[in-house]
């Protein structure tokens, strides 16, 4: 063990004289630290939390990426295009694309004896996955999906439920209006589901592909389009690039042309708003990192000062100024270390307390989600200690200069 670092743990470990102004000079610089920590690891496990629910129920709603007729992704209005075998076999195959899934889309009001209401009517098939769905139920069951005959069974939203008064195993009338009049379905009811998405629980019901694709009057293989989902959201520009390259601008046996967005294009609002969640996250980095680091300068100038005779003693009996500096800083990574023991175990816990509980709730209304979110990233954690270390450190660098300037024979008369 080097000497610097031996002094540094005795005067870090030394009671000496109650009255000395050092030891609460060094509980406040703890507890900055301390509390620091235990506020950016709250802070960013939160918004990681509440960026990645928010932008996973997005996804939910219209997945990773979206294959469709270049008209119906530019105007909005239901275009058909084939996606028949072949087709669905391409983007399988395309490189990143995990699993492929057809839908189409069909507007529609949903009427009862006392009121009536204007929806999307989304179809979809047996591949579809309804993972999703199944974590937003609230009643009910998700019916058998399917690309070959109709089931005439309806999921809707719980909004759409309490506007319209129905439950799950009720029957309902669906109209839907097209240039050749006006259709009726009898739809039952076979679930209700709940994201707290207002621009989805609005408008969007789901059911058949078969159903929806017949209303639309489209053939067989003629569907809205597919949807993509990737294996990593972060490679979601590189693997869409790959879609443009070979699958955009093609026709279909109709003449349609094949035309892609991502879930960020579709949605840019959303995720705009997300994205400036991160300068949330820095400002408070660097709010709670110059709290730290100005408390650990005040403590260490307090120690210095009030070890000037010690310092004295050291460079009379030979010490250099960088060996006393490095003790000092030593002795500082030691008040450091304390302050993010500390701050870890208050973090960390109220975080795994939300997340064991979800104590802390939110109006969905407003913030999409019923609790707070939260995400334990462990390696973005450790990531956080280290340059919370690291930042204070280099701070008290300039600081510990002040040694250079404490002469040995005036430090012993210094009181």
């Amino acid at each position: 063990m080097n000497y610097e670092l031996l002094i540094a743990r005795r005067i870090y470990s030394d009671k000496g004289d109650k009255r000395r102004v050092s030891k609460p000079a060094i509980q406040i610089a703890t507890a900055g630290v301390a509390i620091g920590l235990a506020v950016m690891i709250v802070s960013v496990c939160i918004i990681l939390g509440f960026k990645h629910t928010i932008r996973d129920k997005v996804i939910g709603f219209g997945s990773h990426i979206q294959v469709a007729d270049f008209m119906t992704l530019q105007t909005g209005e239901q275009y058909p295009i084939a996606m028949g075998d072949s087709m669905m076999g391409v983007l399988k195959r395309m490189p990143g694309i995990s699993h492929v899934e057809r839908y189409a889309m069909k507007q529609g009001i949903l009427k009862t004896n006392r009121d009536f209401l204007g929806v999307m009517l989304k179809g979809i098939g047996p591949e579809y996955d309804t993972t999703f769905i199944h974590q937003n139920m609230v009643e009910g069951t998700i019916p058998r999906f399917s690309d070959k005959q109709s089931g005439n069974q309806l999921l809707i939203s719980q909004t759409m439920a309490d506007k319209l008064q129905l439950k799950s195993g009720e029957r309902i009338f669906a109209y839907f209006i097209d240039p050749n009049g006006v259709r009726a379905r009898r739809f039952t009811i076979s679930g209700i589901y709940q994201t707290n998405l207002a621009q989805y629980d609005q408008t969007v019901c789901f059911s058949d592909l078969y159903t929806t694709v017949r209303l639309n009057g489209w053939q067989n293989d003629q569907v809205s389009g597919a949807e993509l989902r990737i294996d990593d959201f972060s490679q979601l520009d590189r693997v869409e690039e790959g879609i443009v390259k070979n699958i955009n601008r093609t026709t279909d046996a109709y003449g349609a042309t094949y035309s892609s967005k991502t879930i960020r294009e579709l949605n840019p609002q959303i995720f705009s708003w997300l994205d400036l969640l991160d300068l949330n996250v820095w400002i408070i980095l660097a709010l709670m990192i110059s709290v730290a680091g100005i408390t650990m300068i005040s403590g260490l100038l307090i120690i210095i000062l009030e070890r000037t005779s010690m310092i004295g003693t050291l460079k009379a009996l030979g010490a250099r100024n960088r060996s006393i500096r490095k003790t000092f800083l030593w002795f500082a990574v030691l008040v450091i270390g304390r302050g993010l023991l500390i701050g870890n175990v208050i973090g960390i816990g109220l975080v795994v307390l939300q997340l064991t509980t979800g104590v802390v709730k939110l109006n969905p209304a407003t913030y999409y989600v019923s609790t707070v979110p939260a995400e334990l990233n462990i390696p973005l954690i450790l990531a956080l200690n280290l340059a919370t270390l690291l930042i204070c450190i280099f701070i008290l660098i300039a600081p510990s200069y002040l040694i250079s300037h404490i002469h040995p024979a005036k430090s012993m008369r210094y009181e």
